[in-house]
């Protein structure tokens, strides 16, 4: 099943090579496994088809791939063709593994001895949904920061201690690029468009697919409480459903306690054990992360959106922005204008 791919791992060079920097990346590779995720994979692609579209020039090419050079079928039932196997002589500059669901089935040891292959060769390897999998097995992340579904993070962070969970929606670190699902891989790519064009090529993709911003590599998934602390923690779950449902009037640590009928101590506890804050720190995020997206996407002003997620005056708000993102509320509107 995977002779062409015994090609690349003998022919790898000595260990030690410079991979290329993420800005010279052209060629992209997307190595397909059984039941990949179709929007995962297509996000990535039409990101590089619309930057070619847009800058009227071939700046981008793609090549599909599969462990045995035969179409893999993704987990809607729809396979992409063309595909190929691996030909040592006409590699891609990186090669991004495409998962989905079953990902433990679909990466074997031929798929693990021809991504290592590929890594002696010094080649960028990424992955992108669950396909962070491959790479994770074949103990090429480790030591790596990497970004995973929220809904998988748990499980791999048990099984592969060495490997740094990060809560992005995508990461690159040095030669490794991760990023989890759905429509994430777009902002990946924008991201790459931007390092190689400038962030005038990557907007104006963006653009054409309607989005009303590019996150960046700095934006958190978001990750639903129960999928942190599990079901059972309902109290919990509660909480943060009121706090989500009271940001332009908080509520008193006092007035949660009493609606989910604990003390203030339980409640302290219980945020300090499962999410590693206060319940006031949490509560306080939520709001600096609603202004952000408040200024991001709408034309308030910093007043209007300082009142609309409860502080008492523009100076605490913007001491609380500055001290959460780093930078005053109104670069925030800069960049996004």
């Amino acid at each position: 099943m995977h002779d062409e791919i015994d090609e690349v791992t003998v022919a790898a060079v000595p260990a030690g090579s410079a991979s290329p920097p993420m800005s010279a990346l052209a060629h992209f590779g997307f190595l397909t496994l059984p039941d990949f995720s179709m929007i995962a994979f297509s996000s990535a692609v039409e990101v590089l088809r619309m930057a070619n579209y847009l800058g009227r020039a071939d700046h981008y090419s793609w090549s599909i791939y599969s462990t045995n050079g035969a179409p893999a079928y993704a987990s809607n039932g729809i396979a992409v063709r063309p595909t190929r196997a691996l030909d040592a002589s006409a590699l891609p500059d990186v090669m991004i593994v495409c998962g989905g669901i079953d990902i433990r089935d679909a990466v074997d040891d031929g798929t693990r001895t021809m991504l290592a292959g590929l890594a002696g060769r010094g080649m960028p390897l990424g992955g992108i949904c669950t396909g962070a999998y491959a790479l994770m097995s074949s103990k090429l992340l480790d030591g790596y920061r990497c970004a995973v579904h929220w809904e998988n993070r748990s499980t791999l962070h048990e099984e592969f201690p060495l490997v740094q969970f990060a809560d992005e929606l995508f990461v690159v670190d040095g030669d490794r690029l991760t990023c989890t699902g759905g429509t994430a891989p777009i902002d990946m790519m924008l991201y790459l468009v931007g390092l190689r064009f400038g962030q005038k090529l990557a907007t104006q993709v963006s653009e054409q697919f309607i989005l009303e911003r590019i996150r960046s590599a700095t934006d958190s998934q978001p990750i639903p409480v129960y999928a942190r602390v599990g079901l059972s923690r309902a109290e919990l779950i509660e909480v943060v459903r009121l706090m989500e449902a009271n940001i332009e009037e908080p509520l008193s640590l006092d007035e949660l306690a009493r609606l989910v009928r604990l003390s203030q101590r339980h409640l302290q506890r219980m945020f300090k054990f499962y999410l590693n804050v206060s319940p006031t720190h949490y509560y306080l995020t939520l709001r600096l992360k609603r202004a952000r997206e408040m200024l991001r996407t709408s034309n308030a002003s910093i007043a209007s959106v300082t009142t609309a997620c409860g502080f008492q005056s523009p100076c605490h708000f913007s001491k609380a922005y500055r001290a959460q993102f780093g930078h005053a509320p109104s670069h925030e509107r800069r960049q996004s204008g």
